[in-house]
């Protein structure tokens, strides 16, 4: 979980963010997200995964920090 990403390389200014199951995750990510039930995912544009992260706020934050647009994925 821990896998560095430059999240400014994309070239595109809007990323979603959505939940992730944790129950549907790999084994090993299942291991690291501990207790948690579920995950927030960052994705570009085109559907790649480029952060998984703990909770929405930072989800959000981490894009903002990175000059990019979070939106909210249902």
């Amino acid at each position: 979980m821990n896998t560095p990403y430059d999240i400014k390389q994309d070239g595109g200014r809007i990323v979603y963010v959505k939940t992730v199951d944790v129950a549907d995750l790999p084994d090993e990510l299942r291991t690291q997200a501990g207790d948690l039930d579920h995950l927030y995912a960052v994705h570009n544009s085109q559907g790649e995964q480029l952060a998984l992260v703990a909770d929405r706020r930072l989800a959000f934050v981490l894009a903002r920090q990175n000059d990019l647009s979070p939106v909210a994925v249902h």
